[in-house]
């Protein structure tokens, strides 16, 4: 038994609770590279897991496992109480932000719009009332009512993700998937990101999987860390592997992990190939 299928064991399935997301002995590879191997994960109903690890660490692959976009090479996986698979109404997806130019003339209500009906226009709710009304809480709830009605090339990076943010929400759903949606952000939008997104999600109590580099802006809604390094993983809560300790054995190199006001520095890290070395910086 590996190192890592004896923390996944230990750390990864919290007792009692429903279960969102289920992983059992999962593996995923390409060719004869394995990305990770015996990963056993449950995710709890309003529960907001952070995956953290270096590019290529395999950290959107297993959103691509969750969304049933990729399958895994070993183990088995279930999302919402079935089998991973694409088009799952009860999963939302805040993809990573990319800012979209002046061509794209779609209204920020229309994008939201479209996590109620996919890519199908005028298919979703019965009821066209109630379709709208939830369109406009779920613009309210990021903020976004005012230029809901602007073309989306128009806006700026971090308008056009909030209205990423409601599309993923409008549908209320029992999971949301984040793929780095701090991406490109300013600090001052990664907080305010981070806070729609974990404030809608315990509002609703969706269970979150938010991959990011960066922890500081989600650290205080995150309740466990799944940290993946080079085929290897840590899970637990943020106290027991942001450390010094475990980080430095994940990396296999001198790692160090100081508190400075509330955030966490790693030190090291770029050494270690470590890719959020200035979180604690304003």
């Amino acid at each position: 038994m590996t190192a890592a299928r004896e923390v996944g064991v230990a750390q990864g399935i919290p007792s009692g609770e429903p279960s969102a997301i289920e992983l059992r002995d999962a593996g995923l590879g390409f060719g004869k590279r394995t990305l990770w191997e015996g990963l056993n994960l449950s995710v709890a109903q309003g529960e907001f897991l952070v995956v953290l690890g270096p590019n290529g660490s395999g950290k959107t692959s297993l959103l691509r496992v969750l969304l049933g976009l990729q399958g895994l090479t070993g183990g088995s996986v279930a999302v919402a109480g079935e089998a991973a698979g694409a088009g799952n109404r009860r999963v939302g997806y805040v993809p990573q932000q990319k800012t979209l130019g002046g061509s794209y003339s779609v209204r920020g209500r229309d994008l939201v719009g479209l996590g109620l009906d996919g890519h199908r226009w005028g298919i979703g709710l019965r009821a066209r009332k109630q379709r709208r009304e939830k369109v406009e809480a779920a613009l309210a709830a990021v903020g976004a009512s005012e230029y809901a009605d602007r073309p989306i090339g128009a806006l700026s990076g971090g308008e056009q993700q909030r209205l990423r943010v409601a599309q993923a929400l409008v549908g209320e759903p029992d999971v949301l998937l984040c793929d780095e949606p701090l991406l490109s952000l300013d600090l001052a939008h990664q907080h305010s990101v981070s806070e729609l997104i974990g404030t809608a999600a315990r509002e609703s109590g969706a269970a979150v999987v938010f991959v990011t580099h960066e922890i500081n802006p989600v650290l205080k809604f995150a309740d466990r860390i799944l940290y993946l390094v080079d085929g290897r993983f840590r899970i637990g809560a943020p106290a027991e592997v942001m450390t010094t300790e475990t980080l430095t054995e994940l990396y296999r190199s001198p790692v160090e992990v100081v508190r400075v006001r509330e955030k966490l520095v790693v030190v090291g890290a770029d050494e270690a190939g470590c890719h959020h070395a200035e979180e604690g910086e304003d």
